[in-house]
């Protein structure tokens, strides 16, 4: 006798559980944004823009600049970009996306999960799993677009974030093309150091001893201590990329207020998963197409060669892995360059592998 009443309390139970759910997916955070045009270059004629937000699987809210070609028609193939690693969607990837709109594409600049006008507490934090979870959840808002076609959408990283655009390409077969431009891999740099100079056990276990000392003292303070970020003043004995970097960031040429490359940096125990979490793992697994591109210059070039090494062609997928090397170009050059960023090769790529 009591059956239907069970039926009805465990199927209101149910809704109550799903309605919980859906509340969990779609409740954001309460950004304030910028109304006004805070860029780094000149806004193009060409395009339209807006601001736009989306959720990550972590339930934080992203804030993003989103272009599209005007006149344009529905359905158009769409690029999610980010980078570089430290920078926020004003500055270099912005100048991307414009000039891929520009070009026939949609495209969305974003800036990552804990830092510029997006969510996320911690500020400044960084994480392998959440980054690439921000790239794949660009991915969600670009091919639940109406203005776009869900089965021609690519993700473009710059620096560090060519890294993690592989790793996302590797996690998501939704993304038909993957571009890493002047490419990072933050994995190895952070458990090998630059050039792997500090690549021994007992080099990654003075840096956890480091790093283990410092989340006890964030632990006693009830706030992160920052790493630190480009200085205001170089040494005399700077290396050349390290006055590339200057020369961007603490300059009118890439100046921007948001930038954690500007101020005081990540948090000084960021580089704590990044160590046990390689980011290239999967990278030999990608069907869909990657280009890597690097100026034969770049301090980081060896972050590209070897990136590219690992891609593997999978059969009845041949001659969509490419290395494209830009003479004389440094790491910087692939920033805001645009005379040295190959703009018409990256048009020719995302054409021909999103349709």
């Amino acid at each position: 006798m009591n059956r239907p009443l069970s039926i009805l309390i465990i199927a209101s139970a149910s809704l109550v559980a799903v309605n919980a759910q859906n509340n969990n997916i779609t409740d954001m955070e309460n950004l304030v944004l910028t109304s006004e045009w805070d860029k780094t270059f000149s806004k193009s004629d060409n395009v339209n823009h807006r601001k736009v937000t989306f959720t990550n699987r972590y339930g934080i809210t992203l804030a993003a600049d989103m272009y599209s070609p005007k006149n344009a028609p529905a359905q158009l193939p769409a690029i999610a970009v980010c980078g570089p690693f430290g920078a926020v969607k004003e500055q270099c990837s912005g100048i991307y996306a414009q000039e891929m709109a520009e070009r026939g594409f949609v495209t969305l600049a974003f800036d990552p999960s804990f830092t510029g006008e997006s969510g996320g507490m911690p500020r400044y934090t960084t994480s392998p799993d959440i980054n690439t979870e921000d790239f794949c959840a660009a991915v969600d808002f670009l091919v639940t677009n109406p203005a776009v076609n869900p089965e021609a959408v690519g993700v473009l990283g710059i620096c560090g974030w060519g890294g993690l655009a592989i790793n996302a390409a590797a996690a998501d077969p939704r993304i038909k093309a993957t571009v890493a431009s002047t490419m990072y891999d933050m994995s190895r740099v952070s458990a090998n150091g630059y050039f792997d100079s500090a690549d021994t056990p007992e080099d990654r276990d003075s840096l956890r001893a480091v790093l283990a000392s410092q989340r006890t003292e964030d632990f006693r303070n009830a706030s992160p201590q920052l790493g630190g970020g480009v200085p205001d003043e170089l040494p005399e004995d700077a290396p050349r990329f390290l006055r590339d970097y200057h020369d961007y960031y603490k300059t009118p040429r890439g100046y921007h207020p948001r930038s954690l490359n500007l101020n005081g940096g990540r948090t000084a125990t960021s580089p704590i998963p990044w160590i046990n979490f390689p980011l290239m793992s999967r990278a030999g697994e990608i069907e869909n197409a990657v280009m890597i591109i690097h100026g034969e210059k770049a301090h980081s070039f060896y972050f590209g060669s070897d990136a590219y090494k690992q891609l593997t062609v999978i059969p009845g997928h041949e001659n969509n892995k490419l290395f494209m090397v830009i003479p004389g170009a440094s790491h910087t050059d692939l920033y805001d360059q645009k005379d040295v960023i190959p703009f018409d090769a990256l048009e020719r790529f995302f054409n021909e592998y999103l349709k």
